[in-house]
């Protein structure tokens, strides 16, 4: 008998029982792929893209945000003025923001990190950005002035990239290993060559609106291991995978697969600091000699527009130059020819890791090699690349490489005299800094169509597509973005349905 009343006890408190209890909860945390791993993570002293995708709005913040959409609008910065000439503006900070470690946010750090940017020992990306600023003033601890030398109508959507980052003083030069910011998250551990986990900052202004209390980022470079990874539910999300496993997920229904525009702009760079790349004849021979059409196909399983210059479809003043230099295999023997190159000509092709250099490149030698050039084509790792390749004042050590530059109005690069390629062209700088001078948008726009005209003329590079980035998550993961105005990976917007 007291067995059986304990029985219709303990039923009787499972039917009472507050169904929250029950409930099971949300999962809040989750496991995302990237490509490639970064080599650090300050933003604000290395140019490669991996290291905003993991610290980018979640460890660090910039004054203003970029939307999926292109837009800007507020972070730490809570509004902004601008002068009419677009060469001053004011910006009102956000009150009682603090650094992961417990320093006060205001416009002295603001202040610290813009002028850290310009200083002549700065590796940041945008360092010419931070070097074009007159003076950066502080009224109060929640105001900051910036004046910069030109008119610069974009200089809120630039202030949110990752070289904009607000570093806390004290602790800037150790960001690379130790990052204190004022986003969400903070690191909770690197293990080098496999992940990184960033774990939700109890102390964050907004906590309750963040709702992954952690995520662990795992870096996986093969292809055919990405894909394994989403299939095994090891991974939940990989943003911009390899294109050439994408098809297999489109009609899985355990995933969602999402096709982003960016401002990207996929290149052959050629190293004009090498002979006979000085000559615009054999460079031109270059461009002739490839199929672009075939190399987005190939390459990137046609998730591509072709483009003719530095610039992309979609961007302020646009013009197609893409029939400049048209795909001509006999013009280019003919170029190389004029310009008194003995064929074979032997040339270096550096390829970093991502699939679209490393498919790219294959087929870029194949149809070099039909006009006379042959590209020895010489896999290297990211860190490599940055140093021999891409560093400022680095040795730049390569003839042809393949990259895709992500960041968007990156125009004033080719200004730069230790910028990889070794453009140096007066008459571009000049036009350069016409453009800049000139606040309507009508006048700057027909002024950003000559200097797409000029670099596709000097065949300054072999411009090959603007890319389409594939996303494949899990089917119940939510808020992650499908555009990519630029490499971030907004986490304070992911949820689980």
């Amino acid at each position: 008998m007291f067995r059986k009343l304990s029985i219709v006890a303990f039923a009787a408190a499972l039917v009472a029982a507050p169904l929250p209890v029950l409930a099971q909860s949300k999962k809040d945390s989750v496991v995302m792929g990237m490509t490639l791993e970064p080599p650090g993570l300050d933003p604000t002293n290395a140019a490669a893209a991996a290291i905003a995708e993991v610290t980018l709005y979640n460890i660090y913040e910039t004054l203003t945000k970029i939307n999926e959409d292109g837009s800007t609008s507020p972070l730490l910065a809570e509004s902004w003025t601008a002068s009419p000439d677009l060469k001053t503006y004011t910006f009102k900070l956000r009150k009682g923001v603090k650094f992961h470690n417990g320093e006060a946010f205001d416009s002295a750090a603001v202040k610290f990190s813009f002028e850290r940017n310009a200083a002549p020992t700065s590796t940041n990306k945008d360092k010419s950005l931070y070097q074009a600023f007159e003076k950066v003033e502080t009224p109060d601890a929640d105001t900051v002035v910036i004046t910069v030398k030109y008119s610069e109508p974009n200089l809120p959507f630039l202030l949110g990239q990752a070289g904009g980052s607000i570093v806390e003083p004290k602790s800037a030069a150790t960001n690379v290993t130790q990052p204190v910011g004022t986003g969400p998250y903070q690191l909770g551990g690197w293990a080098k060559g496999s992940s990184i986990t960033l774990n939700k900052w109890a102390d964050y202004r907004n906590a309750s609106a963040i709702k992954l209390s952690k995520v662990t980022i795992r870096f996986i470079s093969d292809p055919a291991a990405q894909a394994a990874a989403l299939l095994s539910n090891d991974v939940d999300a990989f943003p911009r995978i390899a294109t050439r496993v994408v098809a297999q997920f489109k009609s899985d229904p355990r995933f969602t697969v999402l096709i982003g525009g960016s401002r990207a702009k996929t290149i052959v760079a050629i190293n004009h600091r090498k002979k006979p790349l000085d000559d615009v004849r054999v460079r031109r021979a270059i461009l002739a000699a490839i199929d672009r059409k075939a190399l987005i196909d190939g390459a990137v399983e046609g998730f591509g527009t072709p483009i003719g210059s530095f610039y992309t479809p979609g961007s302020l003043g646009y013009v197609d130059t893409t029939g400049i230099n048209p795909y001509d295999p006999e013009k280019a023997k003919k170029l190389l020819t004029e310009a008194g190159v003995t064929t074979p000509l032997e040339l270096s092709l550096k390829l970093p890791p991502p699939p679209y250099a490393r498919q790219g490149g294959e087929i870029v030698a194949a149809q070099l090699a039909k006009v006379g050039i042959i590209a020895r084509i010489e896999n290297v790792e990211w860190a490599q690349w940055l140093s021999q390749v891409f560093a400022p004042n680095g040795p730049h050590n390569f003839d042809l490489t393949i990259v895709s530059h992500v960041e968007p109005f990156d125009l004033v690069k080719l200004t730069e005299s230790d910028y990889y390629i070794g453009y140096n062209n007066e008459a571009f700088n000049a036009l350069y800094k016409q453009i800049v001078s000139t606040p309507d948008e009508a006048g700057r726009a027909k002024l950003l169509g000559d200097a797409q005209r000029m670099l596709a003329t000097d065949a300054v590079s072999a411009y090959l597509f603007q890319p389409q980035w594939p996303t494949v998550i899990n089917k119940k993961l939510k808020g992650v973005w499908k555009e990519v105005p630029q490499f971030e990976n907004d986490f304070s917007t992911w949820y689980w349905e």
